[in-house]
């Protein structure tokens, strides 16, 4: 079977370009290669194709992202894709890209997970219309399929050799893999074949590493049904240091804000090497081609000011947490790396910094000298953690390493006045230029 690899940019339209949304994802650098006859297959009208998203946890990660937005460009081109969460797959696991077995889950949790996961995909596709997205669930027919049934119909069409010649088990036969992710190959085929017939998807979507699942349903398809299918794959993302796309110290960044918070998302972005960002704004964000070029150019003029990542990560985050918490974020980001006014922060990023910097809150013991004078910086700077002991903190004072709410204080400015509260609640306390904490006034 004939592929076609695409990895250079798409910079102008001409007439021997793939019609869209190949020319989109080409230009986006996110097409890795798909089968010969794709592009006329789109030319002829509207396709109906499916990316598999695995719902063995309540929420997506960014890693998840790539082929949520080939999805995207599907449905904005006038096609129709539909996400297809793995409830049957999720139970066994493709062994695609692991070394190890996983952890198998039940049905009810799967079941679960799908559910938040299609609140996530609601992000970014459009479910009404006539060209609107659909979330399918596999368990629908894997679990009541029977292996006779399953071995006659599918098993029957694909040899053992055309098995251990793909990436996924080869990589895997040295260590061993098991039967039942051995399998996974035959229930993605089956799973692809059932949804050419239910809704007449011709279009398989995902990462590189899944070409040969996806390949198989299309054997599959031509064998039992006589039908053309086709397969797209996208590059499998790194960083430009060679690290994994989509961890951080922490770990994954989740798309669900109980994981991840929107500021926690947002600064992921916001850290994106200069080397990487341009390709992540092909990638993640809808913008324009000339605003992308023209954020290129800061990049490469002015990367100090990191007009880039700032983009980035307001566009991501906009469309994945709401317009209230990315801006939010941003408050909380300038703050906190920018050198922003205190002054300015809204409730809700007073809200916010609760979670992401020390927290305390405070009254001033009755039995302190200073009782009724206002809030003893010595006490609060001790109850943040960031004086060890109030004779630190009284250092700390003199050397004029302490600020409240945006002020230097001095040595002789232990007392503050509840006036000088922001929003009449919160001392922001910052030492240096990085260690920030705050304060809330008991109630």
């Amino acid at each position: 079977m004939r592929q076609e690899r695409l990895t250079g940019y798409y910079w102008g339209m001409t007439e021997s370009m793939p019609p869209a949304p190949l020319a989109e994802l080409a230009w986006r650098e996110l097409l890795f290669q798909h089968t010969e006859g794709l592009a006329a297959a789109f030319a002829r009208g509207p396709v109906t194709g499916y990316c598999g998203f695995d719902p063995t946890a309540s929420s997506l990660h960014v890693g998840n992202l790539i082929p949520v937005m080939g999805l995207v460009h599907l449905q904005r081109a006038g096609h129709r894709p539909i996400a297809l969460v793995g409830g049957g797959t999720g139970m066994i696991g493709d062994p695609s890209g692991r070394s190890s077995e996983r952890t198998l889950q039940t049905l009810e949790t799967i079941g679960e997970n799908a559910i938040a996961i299609r609140g996530q995909l609601a992000r970014f596709l459009d479910f009404d219309g006539p060209n609107g997205a659909k979330l399918l669930n596999n368990a629908e027919w894997l679990t009541s399929l029977s292996l006779l049934e399953f071995l006659r119909d599918t098993g029957k069409h694909f040899s053992i050799n055309y098995m251990l010649a793909k990436d996924s088990v080869k990589s895997r036969l040295e260590d061993g893999i098991s039967f039942t992710e051995f399998s996974y190959m035959l229930l993605q085929a089956h799973d692809f074949l059932e949804l050419h017939r239910r809704e007449g998807v011709t279009l398989q979507l995902g990462g590189s590493d899944q070409w040969g699942n996806i390949t198989a349903g299309l054997e599959l398809i031509r064998k039992t049904d006589g039908a053309e299918a086709h397969a797209l794959t996208f590059p499998l993302i790194t960083n430009a240091n060679g690290s994994k796309f989509g961890k951080s110290e922490a770990g994954a960044i989740w798309l669900d804000a109980a994981r991840t918070s929107p500021y926690q998302f947002y600064q992921f972005w916001m850290g994106a090497d200069d080397r990487d960002v341009s390709r992540f704004l092909r990638f993640f964000t809808l913008l324009e081609r000339d605003v992308i070029e023209a954020l290129d150019a800061a990049v490469r003029t002015a990367p100090e000011k990191r007009e880039a990542q700032r983009a980035l990560a307001l566009d991501v985050t906009t469309r994945v947490h709401g317009a209230d918490a990315a801006r939010v974020a941003r408050e909380v980001s300038a703050l906190l790396f920018e050198k922003a006014d205190a002054q300015t922060l809204s409730d809700g990023a007073l809200e916010a910094l609760r979670s992401e910097i020390p927290f305390a809150v405070y009254a001033p013991p009755a039995d302190s000298p200073v009782a009724g004078e206002g809030f003893d910086i010595y006490e609060c700077l001790t109850a943040l953690g960031i004086a060890a002991s109030r004779g630190a903190a009284k250092r700390l004072l003199e050397q004029g390493g302490v600020s409240v709410n945006g002020a230097k204080l001095g040595a002789a400015d232990r007392m503050i006045a509840p006036t000088a509260l922001l929003r009449g609640r919160y001392l922001l306390i910052k030492k240096g230029a990085r260690d920030f904490g705050l304060i809330a006034a008991a109630d």
